[in-house]
């Protein structure tokens, strides 16, 4: 398992390239806020990999709790996780390949990319309730979604 964290000011090298063929890829938002509070934008290349909305949620997760631990048969994925809570990302490339595992402070919003086959969860690892908007390609069915467990 690989393990990598991530901390306020420090930057996260954006992994939305051209001939990436990674089935999770991860970027730190920029902040694009003022007096009145904070402000992120998706860049283009992450509506681009989704393609279409069909569908978007917003979940908490309570501290020490879990979300995930599944993967999309067909489905891709944009999660944002907003800044708040410590929290960590785990996750695998598909059935056989090794979990991953990456930290980060909660001092950031960050995006998450989740390919088809890629199993992944979030866990909030601090002592609040941390939040996250995801948007899918596909209307959100439970047979789409297939349990294997990364953390």
């Amino acid at each position: 398992m690989s393990t990598k964290t991530h901390s306020l000011g420090e930057h996260i090298d954006p992994i939305i390239e051209a001939g990436k063929n990674m089935k999770v890829q991860i970027s730190e938002l920029s902040n694009s806020g003022d007096v009145r509070g904070l402000s992120f934008t998706a860049p283009a290349e992450a509506l681009a990999f989704v393609g279409r909305m069909a569908d978007m949620h917003l979940a908490s997760i309570r501290p020490n709790a879990v979300r995930g631990n599944h993967y999309h048969v067909k489905r891709r994925e944009a999660i944002v996780v907003l800044p708040g809570s410590r929290w960590s990302l785990h996750w695998d490339e598909g059935t056989g390949t090794p979990t991953q595992h990456r930290a980060f402070d909660g001092g950031c919003a960050v995006l998450v990319l989740v390919a088809p086959g890629a199993s992944h969860a979030v866990r909030n690892d601090g002592a609040e309730p941390l939040w996250l908007v995801a948007i899918s390609s596909e209307a959100y069915d439970p047979a789409e979604s297939a349990a294997r467990k990364v953390v």
